[in-house]
């Protein structure tokens, strides 16, 4: 196929719910056509269904487990396949799974790692060397303020959003002449699935609703960092604050710090 009848798309993963929906809804609205990726063939079927009457682009869903590492492969092959061109690349599938270190499911960290680490490294690689080659895209990569700091009851997650973040900036060193654009965003606690997901509803930190940023807030200012040429935005002041003060506090005192906040509601003292 002819690079005249190739079509530019943007890809999401995680696009079905929560931040990677908003920032969906984003592109759409400015006349990006789609491919969104999830788990659910159900859950694409309607938000696909939506996105396209709402904001007359192109959406085209894919069930894919990322989980599973020769998934990411397979939406490469695909988009291959049928002679599309990634213009933008959306990483924001991601769990996690809450609990004590020793007291948590190892084969479920296995398989979160792989989500959030291995599918995002591959999906970014294999896109990368087609946007350096073509000298523009953009990569957005859903770290977290998770990434800054130690997460007692997140220990895996925790370390697999640190890994994203630096990973991110890395590769932004190595391609910053190419005319390819990558940038992390790094959100707080947000009013999302994820929770329920990683077991988490009983956590001290989602006990209050209002203290959770909204997801739409959030995928703008992922939005709009990427669309900027920014290396990563962290989203929410209250965040900012948190970044900073990590940042000039010890480890130790970090990580006590979350675990009173991300401690079980019937431990708190």
């Amino acid at each position: 196929m002819s690079k005249k009848q190739q079509k530019f798309y943007t890809l999401i993963t995680g696009g079905t719910s929560g931040i990677g929906y908003e920032l969906a809804k984003l592109l759409a609205k400015d006349g990006h056509n789609l491919i969104i990726v999830a788990r659910s063939q159900k859950e694409l079927d309607q938000v696909a269904t939506s996105l396209i009457a709402t904001y007359k682009v192109d959406v085209i869903s894919l069930a894919k487990d990322l989980f599973n590492r020769k998934a990411a492969f397979e939406v490469y092959d695909f988009v291959k396949s049928q002679g599309i061109l990634i213009d933008i690349l959306v990483n924001d599938a991601g769990q996690g799974q809450y609990g004590e270190f020793i007291n948590t499911d190892l084969e479920r960290e296995a398989a979160i790692i792989e989500l959030n680490i291995i599918s995002l490294v591959t999906l970014t690689k294999l896109f990368l060397i087609d946007m350096v080659g073509r000298k523009s895209g953009k990569i957005l990569n859903l770290a977290s303020i998770a990434s800054k700091v130690p997460g007692p009851f997140q220990a895996v997650y925790h370390g697999t959003k640190a890994f994203v973040h630096s990973f991110t900036e890395a590769i932004r060193a190595e391609v910053k002449e190419s005319g390819v654009v990558i940038t992390s965003l790094l959100p707080g606690a947000t009013a999302t699935d994820f929770f329920r997901k990683a077991d988490m509803l009983n956590s001290k930190i989602v006990q209050d609703p209002d203290k959770l940023s909204d997801p739409a807030d959030v995928a703008m200012d992922g939005y709009n960092a990427l669309m900027n040429g920014d290396d990563m935005v962290v989203s929410g002041f209250k965040n900012k604050m948190q970044v900073a003060m990590s940042n000039v506090t010890p480890d130790k005192i970090v990580a006590n710090n979350m675990y009173k906040q991300q401690e079980p509601v019937d431990n708190a003292k």
